[in-house]
């Protein structure tokens, strides 16, 4: 089988082909990288801290040709494209100082002399399966804690960032990262499965079925997985909310990098006053938004799925405020859609359809709102636009999701905090931030009593 990787926005530009190298490939792959563990967590912390830094330094001298990159294989505008790379070096930087955090706790014995202390220590080779959408960003922010912490790393990235991805590998080793510390492996569904199926810890993002099957077969090894999967993120908008604002950030949310994002808005909720103002503005905001935000879908199976969404909806009653077509253009690309009176029981209610179309719902107070906005399989962010704090924490306490963003869009991470979801969303520890340091290492308590008479 080959692996092709095309330009969403030109289908006919080919940016690669190569052949699958199928599972023993990656079982090759994983040994080599579990006895190049040894030497590279034996390096210390200096040595990891410094490759992390290199390559972060190699990211940046390269940030117009990586934005360039990302732009052409999956589709992404290029601000947003930016935007990655500069994020990319950023979580490489940050993770670079981790070689040097505390890896433990020296505690008192209950009694008599001796030494008690925790010790946390690396896994061994950690399997990493990656999306396209955030095709440097997501690899780094698995990889950097990963290879900080002393593990080594073989990552599969989706096929259609399989460029991005070995340009990163390029990237690493000429920033000197040891030979197999850091490995790519193109591939598919297959390679995939041999990856979970040897790796000493696993780290997936991507749908929900495949994710859940990942997480089945790593538990059966009894290795450690987090897996992150389907997001279906709401918006609130209560009546004291500056409307116009709440509206360019939800228009942000829902259309930016075409809705993409796990994190984008995809159900929007105003309460009682709210509605109105806000449709009206809402409509406006998504009519003003233009490829340079927007961009393409990554392929014509994810536009046939979305097109064919708006249109069953549209039979079952429902009416499209904005949008709702498809360009007469080269490329994939969907116009920003917002729908209201869709059935409750319409998939675009229950299920994430990853593009740029939302449901916009209005319900009488934020009790309701509360309740229609935790009614879901998965959340991972939602949005809170009030002017009130009171309702805003009250929000925070209540909203069954991982992140919660007030006044915010619901698209935006900070790399430096816990990333995660809530029911189907997620599944294990959180990636990012310290979390992600706990999740690629193991604890050890360590007794030390004397060896004889003192």
């Amino acid at each position: 089988m080959t692996i092709t990787s095309s330009n969403p926005a030109d289908p006919a530009d080919v940016l690669l082909a190569v052949e699958e190298p199928g599972g023993e490939a990656v079982r090759s792959a994983v040994l080599r990288a579990r006895a190049a563990q040894r030497g590279w967590v034996a390096a210390g912390a200096g040595a990891r801290s410094a490759a992390l830094g290199r390559i972060a330094d190699a990211i940046d001298a390269h940030a117009g040709e990586l934005a360039a990159l990302i732009v052409r294989e999956v589709g992404k505008p290029l601000a947003e494209a930016r935007g990655e790379v500069a994020r990319t070096s950023a979580i490489w930087r940050y993770y670079a100082q981790a070689p040097y955090a505390a890896a433990g706790e020296v505690h008192e014995t209950a009694g008599g002399p001796g030494l008690l202390l925790t010790r946390r220590r690396p896994h061994g080779v950690a399997g990493l399966i990656a999306p396209w959408n955030f095709p440097l960003a997501i690899p780094s922010w698995k990889a950097a804690p990963a290879l900080a912490t002393g593990n080594t790393v073989v990552l599969k990235p989706a096929p259609e960032a399989t460029a991005c991805a070995l340009r990163l590998a390029e990237l690493a080793a000429a920033a000197g990262f040891p030979e197999d510390v850091f490995t790519v492996v193109p591939g598919g569904a297959e390679e995939g499965s041999a990856l979970v199926d040897t790796a000493d810890v696993v780290s997936f993002t991507g749908s929900t079925g495949v994710g859940r099957a990942v997480v089945r077969a790593a538990t059966e090894r009894g290795v450690p997985v987090q897996a992150e999967l389907g997001g279906l993120n709401a918006a609130l908008v209560l009546p004291d909310a500056d409307i116009a604002l709440a509206a360019e950030h939800i228009a942000a949310a829902v259309a930016g990098y075409a809705g993409q994002k796990c994190t984008a808005t995809s159900r929007v909720i105003a309460v009682g006053a709210a509605y109105g103002p806000l449709r009206e503005a809402l409509v406006k905001a998504l009519a003003a938004v233009d490829e340079a935000v927007c961009g393409p879908v990554i392929g014509s199976a994810a536009r046939e799925r979305l097109v064919g969404a708006v249109g069953s909806a549209v039979e079952a009653g429902a009416t499209v405020l904005v949008g709702g077509g498809v360009p007469e253009r080269a490329g994939w690309y969907v116009e920003p859609t917002l729908l209201a009176d869709v059935p409750a029981e319409h998939p675009l209610v229950r299920e994430e359809f990853f593009g740029p179309v939302a449901v916009l719902h209005e319900v009488a107070d934020l009790d309701e709102a509360i309740e229609l906005a935790n009614d879901t399989p998965h959340s991972l962010a939602t949005s809170v636009h009030t002017r009130s704090l009171d309702v805003a924490l009250a929000a925070a306490d209540r909203l069954d999701a991982g992140m919660i963003r007030v006044n915010a869009p619901s698209s935006g991470v900070d790399f430096h905090l816990p990333f995660g979801g809530t029911k189907g969303a997620s599944h294990g520890e959180r990636e990012q931030g310290r979390a992600a340091l706990d999740f690629y290492t193991v604890g050890r308590t360590v007794s030390v009593l004397p060896g004889g008479s003192l």
